[in-house]
């Protein structure tokens, strides 16, 4: 196994944990006393939200352990790769943005986003340098 398919076998259990951990949600966060304080529309959309990035999360962690070649040595791979190192990036940048708060879970999570960038962005870079160098 080169470093690339480890580094995606590792991407995927960390898609996994994360949608293991928004399955939990309901229960973590009280939402059924929470959420019943927001507009139906706004319940809704929270729950649905919640649910299609779980199902994302399933999707890239079964994608990334039961295709692990094709995500590093295809053109298609490598995309997939970069999309999802983009989203973790993404997802880590916001939390400066929408959840200023100074507690070392909300710390832990951001590292762990991070290392979802991470985790996407190295094999996706040595996928790319593969590709080019044929």
């Amino acid at each position: 196994m080169t470093t690339a398919e480890l580094l995606v076998h590792l991407a995927g259990v960390h898609s996994l944990g994360f949608a293991a951990f928004h399955l939990a949600f309901w229960r973590l966060f009280g939402w059924k006393r929470e959420l019943a304080q927001l507009s139906t529309a706004n319940r809704a959309i929270m729950q649905i939200l919640n649910l299609r990035v779980i199902y994302v999360f399933l999707g890239m962690g079964v994608i990334a352990l039961a295709f692990t070649s094709d995500l590093v040595d295809t053109r298609l791979g490598v995309v997939l790769l970069c999309f999802m190192a983009v989203f973790w990036l993404g997802r880590a940048l916001e939390q400066f943005v929408f959840l200023r708060i100074n507690d070392w879970r909300v710390h832990l999570l951001t590292g762990l986003f991070v290392l979802g960038a991470v985790l996407h962005a190295v094999p996706m870079w040595l996928g790319f340098m593969r590709a080019i160098s044929h």
